[in-house]
Order: structure tokens, then C-alpha cells, then sequence
């Protein structure tokens, strides 16, 4: 399973909301500037992200976006899921895929189950409000 740039940047501008909220509705611009991702792309991103309610958007003069929850209500696994439309491991798995005649036999379907659960626990674990307090670590170990 590979996150893609959809699922990547969708974190990116949700925790960038989330740590401008107090600044009310945030123009596109301003997201797409901080987070130098093109325009274009970002409109794609948020779009998803409006239609699944995960985000609030105002037009005209004044406008544009802001979390609809709480930071601590958001969970990475909500986010990417959205963005990426499902984060299956195999296809089988897919919410929209048909049953498979092999699934009762399938000796390998246990497993990928349980990677997905898995996953989705380990996406579910993050907050956005815990992704915001997040220090990047470089060389900082001692010996």
C-alpha cells in the first residue's frame, strides 16, 4: 500500500488549518503558499475534503476554509481514508468490491485482513491535534 501525494497533502493542509483555526477561514492561497503545493491540485484536495464534511468552506470576499471539528476529533486514518477513497491492501478488500467466489477457500484473506486492521488502527492512533505537536527529530540521540 503506498499513500499517495492526494493522501499526503491532505494531511499537510489539515494540520495547517488546524494550527491557523484561530484565524477564522484560511484562502486557498495562503494554504497552497505554506504548504507549496500548487493551486489546482489543492482545489482537487479540499474539494474531497469539503464533500466529506471534514471541512468548511465559505465564498467570496473573507472566505475560504476552516476545520468543521475539533483537531482532536480528526484522526490521520479519517483523513487519509478520505483523500485516498479507501486504503485497502488488496483489492478484494475494497468497500466497493464484489465478493469473491475464492474468499470462503482463501488461505491468504486472514491476513490481509489483519493488515488492514492493522493500518487503519495505526492511522486511527494519530490526531490531528497530536500530528500538530509533533517535533521533528534529526541527529538529537546520545550515546
Amino acid at each position: 500500500m503506498i499513500v499517495s501525494t492526494k493522501g499526503r497533502y491532505a494531511l499537510r493542509v489539515m494540520i495547517d488549518l488546524a494550527e491557523h483555526q484561530m484565524d477564522g477561514y484560511i484562502p486557498l492561497k495562503e494554504i497552497a503558499e505554506r504548504q507549496d503545493i500548487s493551486e489546482k491540485y489543492l482545489e482537487a484536495i479540499i474539494k474531497t475534503l469539503v464533500r466529506a464534511k471534514l471541512l468548511l468552506g465559505l465564498r467570496g470576499k473573507g472566505g475560504g476554509y476552516q476545520l468543521s471539528r475539533e483537531p482532536e476529533q480528526y484522526t490521520a486514518g479519517e483523513i487519509v481514508r478520505v483523500a485516498e477513497g479507501g486504503l485497502a491492501s488488496v483489492a478484494c478488500l475494497m468497500s466497493d468490491a464484489e465478493i469473491c467466489s475464492r474468499a470462503a477457500n482463501c488461505k491468504t484473506l486472514p491476513m490481509w485482513k489483519k493488515l488492514d486492521r492493522l493500518v487503519n488502527d495505526f492511522l486511527d492512533s494519530y490526531t490531528l491535534a497530536s500530528l500538530m505537536n509533533v517535533k521533528q527529530t534529526g541527529d538529537d540521540y546520545v550515546i
